[in-house]
């Protein structure tokens, strides 16, 4: 039985990951990390991983960037693996994930769903296929409560296209500041904040009288948490390195 620290544990994510958990045998949930407390669930919350006072064997982090270094800290000093499902970390932030990852083994990825990360993949092999003569764009859509813009997804999918080195790609973000026409090497990523909408997002390359649109949509949050689980049990048999969604998929 794997034993699990569930960071954001109160969250939209944390009760996905609850609910998911519940339904399988193989693991449970020993401790909570939460400024707030549920008080039906049938483990405690901590609001700092440095009071945790139960033995574990892997955490997941669905919480917040503010987290991050309590968590590595925590982490690395008991040894025990993490799987990083939180997004909107700093370029300072995801070093001090890569240095960590050198100590204890560290699953981190912007999205945990199978179908996105196949998306990944298939934008990768049109980028090689059509880059040279097509325009790039990604539109990516959350709900309304969704602090950062754009998404891990939509920056994740930029940046396996921008490593096919087709062209020396540039992401614009604000392209309503400027006054010029489209650079060639440009891929466009847009974020829309809106209602309830769980995940959505779209890679469209555009030609010379054609369009080609490669697209995910999530219907709920479950599909995420079912990865975080999987990546977990996944990191119980690796050592010390950095794994993301491609490794767990071969």
């Amino acid at each position: 039985m794997t034993k699990i620290i569930l960071s954001g544990s109160s969250g939209k994510m944390g009760r996905a990951v609850i609910r998911t958990v519940f339904d399988r045998k193989d693991c449970s949930i020993v401790a909570g990390i939460d400024k707030q407390i549920n008080e039906s669930d049938c483990f405690p919350i901590f609001n700092s991983a440095g009071k945790i006072n139960s033995d574990a064997d892997v955490i997941i982090d669905f919480s917040n960037p503010s987290m991050l270094d309590s968590l590595l800290n925590y982490a690395t000093y008991k040894k025990i693996p993490i799987v990083i499902c939180t997004t909107g970390f700093t370029q300072a932030q995801v070093d001090k994930i890569k240095k960590a990852s050198c100590l204890i083994p560290i699953f981190f990825s912007g999205n945990m769903s199978m179908g996105i990360n196949l998306l990944i993949e298939l934008a990768k092999k049109a980028a090689c296929a059509l880059g040279t003569e097509f325009n790039i764009e990604i539109l990516e859509k959350h709900h309304n409560q969704k602090v950062d813009a754009p998404s891990g997804t939509a920056l994740m999918i930029a940046d396996a296209i921008k490593s096919t080195n087709v062209k020396n790609y540039e992401c614009v973000f604000d392209r309503h500041s400027y006054r010029r026409p489209r650079n060639d090497n440009e891929i466009g990523i847009h974020a829309v904040r809106a209602g309830t909408i769980v995940g959505e997002h779209e890679v469209i390359f555009a030609g010379k009288d054609e369009l080609l649109t490669i697209s995910h949509s999530a219907q709920s949050k479950e599909i995420f948490a079912v990865g975080a689980v999987n990546a977990a049990i996944f990191l119980l048999s690796k050592s010390a390195g950095l794994y993301n969604m491609s490794d767990l998929l071969k």
